[in-house]
């Protein structure tokens, strides 16, 4: 049920809330540059409660504000509403190359951020810690956060052609339901990926402890009684 709540909340406050909001009030006069960035008060909402509910801000949450505020500079300035539109694929740039980033650092930032929300502390938390001294499981998270890094680069240019080739409206509606999209499709394979890369090593591990139980027995056999 928590899990339903949090998807409902981002569904009301990042999804339906800027699109009805926008829609309001282009149909009382406000310029599209005014309502995207009336709009977008309600994700740095939602951002901020969840920041102090929790007494910290997480790196998701930090790149949406970020992102917002970056916006809301640009769209003042300019006065574009393409441009501003544009602005929402800064975080998700940045997410992309602090990944790829990451890649050269002693420990990958999808795994980090994996430990973070399980929970260092925790019994799975103090697991992932104790198997990252195997290669095999330090591959798997450089495998993931490639594929996030580069995926979240594939999602800023796809957004870049949808805000230069659709109107602002409908431009808005997809780059607020995109990112969350996106990023299902990710967690989807990730799992996938992960669950994969575990039975395989269980069936490794399994192969070559009846190799050394089958070679025991022959030596065994082998021994004089």
């Amino acid at each position: 049920m928590g899990r339903f709540r949090s998807l409902g909340m981002i569904v009301i406050f990042d999804v339906a809330a800027p699109l009805v909001a926008y829609k309001l009030l282009r149909s009382h006069g406000f310029s599209a540059v005014n309502a995207l960035l009336l709009g977008g008060v309600f994700p740095a909402v939602h951002v901020a409660a969840g920041a102090i509910r929790n007494r910290r801000l997480d790196v998701v949450g930090a790149l949406v504000l970020a992102g917002i505020a970056l916006g809301t500079v640009t769209g003042l300035i300019s006065h574009s509403s393409r441009l501003l539109l544009i602005e929402g694929s800064v975080p998700t740039v940045i997410f992309g190359v602090a990944c790829l980033v990451s890649l050269c650092t002693p420990r990958p930032l999808m795994y980090r951020l994996a430990l973070e929300f399980t929970g260092p502390d925790t019994a799975r938390g103090r697991e992932m810690i104790g198997l990252w001294k195997y290669d095999g499981f330090r591959r798997v998270f450089t495998v993931i956060t490639w594929v996030w890094g580069l995926a979240f680069f594939i999602e800023a240019a796809l957004r870049v052609v949808v805000v230069y080739s659709t109107s602002a409206g409908t431009a808005l509606a997809i780059s607020s339901a995109t990112p969350f999209i996106w990023a299902g499709v990710l967690c989807a394979w990730t799992v996938g990926y992960g669950t994969w890369q575990r039975k395989k090593g269980e069936r490794q591990a399994a192969a070559a402890g009846f190799t050394i139980d089958a070679s025991t027995e022959q030596l065994d056999a082998a021994s004089p009684q």
